[in-house]
């Protein structure tokens, strides 16, 4: 007997709810394999079909109804902590408002089926207004779907392999290292998603002469200055115009940088790593025109290009 075998029937349901409940929360334990397995299992009788579907739809319902309300309560505030956490690329509020928008309720029905979407669709619900009972109709509508799919696949394959026992044996064997194996490749899928985004924005760096060009054009910019301000205290100036933020001042106030115009963020540390990062941060929440600026603030000073003088209400060091 494999392990996974062995420990679905040692926790059988108990386990079922518990995995199903962490993933909807939010850890990154995909609830696939597990649910797979229950619905082989099924065949064999080692498991009740109907029971695992009911753990599997209780455990969706308890997370979904808690982010409702968390959502319903906090905002965009809960949105921001979500996304500041995925490892998503940058779809995460955006894409959701924007299905919600379109389909409304019904975009319930097919959430947990998209990476991201599920965790963000019953907050945003919330958020939007959504009255619970439609709420709540729809999402167990949703959450029944994704879960009786994923069991009745799993129930179709364990009837294929209930009628080739050697072949049932062998996965039995190697069950436990393809479970590991399938939640190593899961993590590794979403970590490498997050470093291509973090790529991509690194190359989409705005070269110098182009941002001077565009100032002296009187294109409208909005500039962020991301350095410390201990970064200030013996070079305290910055480009013309800007604004200066730390990464998670620009994230609190996200909702004051504008999305139609270039938003240029620089820095000075190596590769403009906090710029692509704070880059990252502005595309999960809708903000598209955002592109670091290769060199940052050195590259611009060594170009001779204008800079202003920083004037410090109280002493730079101090400066939050």
């Amino acid at each position: 007997m494999g392990l996974p075998t062995a420990i679905l029937i040692t926790y059988g349901y108990l386990l079922i709810f518990g995995w199903v409940l962490l993933e909807q929360l939010g850890l990154p334990l995909p609830a696939t394999p597990v649910l797979l397995a229950a619905g082989a299992l099924s065949v064999t009788e080692h498991m009740y079909f109907g029971l695992a579907f009911a753990s599997a739809l209780a455990a969706c319902l308890v997370a979904d109804i808690s982010w409702f309300f968390l959502g319903k309560r906090y905002g965009h505030h809960l949105l921001r902590l979500l996304c500041r956490f995925s490892l998503e690329s940058s779809t995460c509020v955006r894409r959701t408002h924007e299905s919600f928008g379109r389909r409304g309720a019904w975009t319930l029905l097919f959430a947990k089926f998209v990476p991201g979407l599920s965790i963000v669709a019953p907050p945003v619900a919330g958020q939007t207004g959504m009255r619970f009972r439609r709420f709540l109709l729809f999402d167990a509508m949703g959450a029944s779907l994704w879960s009786g799919t994923l069991l009745l696949s799993g129930r179709f394959f364990g009837d294929l392999l209930l009628r080739n026992p050697v072949l049932l044996n062998r996965i039995g064997h190697v069950g436990g290292a393809l479970l590991l194996l399938g939640i190593l490749l899961f993590l590794g899928s979403r970590i490498w998603r997050r470093q291509s985004l973090l790529r991509k924005l690194r190359t989409a760096r705005l070269e110098p002469s182009a941002l001077k060009q565009m100032l002296d054009s009187g294109e409208s910019v909005y500039i962020i200055d991301l350095r410390h301000p201990l970064e200030l205290v013996n070079d305290p100036f910055t480009l013309p115009g800007a604004l200066r933020l730390s990464p998670d001042q620009v994230a609190n106030r996200s909702a004051e940088i504008p999305h139609d115009r270039d938003v240029i963020l620089f820095c000075t540390c190596p590769s403009e790593a906090t710029a692509a990062k704070t880059a990252m941060s502005l595309h999960k929440i809708g903000i598209d025109r955002v592109r670091p600026l290769r060199g940052g603030f050195d590259a611009w000073k060594d170009l001779g290009y204008p800079i202003e003088a920083i004037e410090f209400a109280s002493d730079p060091v101090s400066i939050r």
